[in-house]
C-alpha cells in the first residue's frame, strides 16, 4: 500500500507541473491575491459555522488569561479577515498578524463588525519572524489553521513563547495528519500536491503535536478530534499551552 501511495503522489505531482513552474516564476503570487477573498468566504460560511461549537469552547479559555485590571492583550498568529474576532470578549485589545497583505480590506470589515474589541494594528509578518512585537508583550497568542502553511512550526513556537508574558497562553486549533491507518491517511498524501497551491502553502501531512509538545510551555492541554468537515481535514488539534 505504501507503494500505492507514493506511486500516486508522485503522478499528482507530475500532473501539478505547471503549477510547479507557475510558482517557481512568481507567477503564484497572483493567486495570494485571490486567496483572500476565497478564504474569507469558506471560513466564515463554512469553517465557522462547522466548528462553532468547538470554537466557542476553546475562546472561553480566554477568560483564565484575562489580567487583574481586566485587560487582555492578544495577538492572532495569521488572522486572515479576522473570523475568530466574534470569539474575543469584550475590551479585548488585539494585535493582527498576516503575511499576506492582501487580506487588509476583508480583516477591515471584520473590525467594524466587532466593535467590542480594540484593534491595535495590523502587522505583515509571517509566524516565524514577528520581531516588532515585543518580548512577553502579550496575553494570549491565538493560531487557527496556520501552523500547516507555516514554513518552520518550530520557530513559529519559539516566536509565540518569546513574545508570551509568563502565564500567558498560546490557543490553538489545527488540522493535522490522521491516523496511518486509515484512507484519509492514504489520500492526504496522495493529493497534498496539489492541494498545497490551491491552499497556499498549506499541507495536510504534518503532525503539528509533536512540535507543540516539544515547544517547552509549561503546560500544555490538548485534543485530538474528528471535525465535521471535509475528510481530507477531518483530524484536528485543538487546546492551550501555558508559558
Amino acid at each position: 500500500m505504501a507503494l500505492v501511495m507514493t506511486s500516486l503522489t508522485l503522478l499528482v505531482s507530475v500532473l501539478c507541473l505547471p503549477l510547479h513552474v507557475m510558482h517557481a516564476v512568481g507567477l503564484h503570487e497572483i493567486y495570494k491575491r485571490v486567496f483572500p477573498f476565497c478564504w474569507s468566504r469558506i471560513s466564515k460560511t463554512y469553517y465557522n459555522k462547522k466548528m462553532h461549537d468547538e470554537k466557542k469552547e476553546l475562546f472561553r479559555s480566554l477568560l483564565e488569561f484575562i489580567r487583574p485590571d481586566g485587560q487582555v492583550t492578544l495577538l492572532e498568529i495569521g488572522c486572515g479577515s479576522g473570523t475568530n474576532f466574534q470569539y474575543y470578549p469584550p475590551g479585548c485589545k488585539v494585535i493582527c498578524t498576516d503575511p499576506n497583505p492582501h487580506f487588509q480590506k476583508y480583516l477591515e470589515k471584520s473590525i467594524n463588525e466587532n466593535n467590542h474589541l480594540a484593534c491595535e494594528r495590523f502587522v505583515v509578518a509571517s509566524g516565524e519572524d514577528m520581531r516588532s512585537v515585543g518580548d512577553g508583550s502579550v496575553d494570549v497568542v491565538v493560531c487557527t489553521l496556520v501552523l500547516c502553511s507555516v514554513r518552520d512550526a518550530p520557530q513559529t513556537l519559539r516566536e509565540v513563547h518569546r513574545i508570551l508574558r509568563p502565564g500567558g497562553a498560546f490557543l490553538f486549533l489545527e488540522h493535522v495528519i490522521a491516523d496511518p491507518s486509515t484512507w484519509t491517511y492514504f489520500f492526504q498524501h496522495v493529493l497534498q500536491p496539489a492541494w498545497y497551491y490551491f491552499g497556499d502553502g498549506c499541507e495536510v501531512t504534518r503532525d503539528t503535536w509533536k512540535h507543540l509538545e516539544a515547544a517547552g510551555f509549561s503546560e500544555l492541554k490538548l485534543r485530538h478530534i474528528e471535525a465535521p468537515l471535509l475528510f481530507l481535514i477531518k483530524p484536528h488539534i485543538v487546546g492551550y499551552a501555558v508559558k
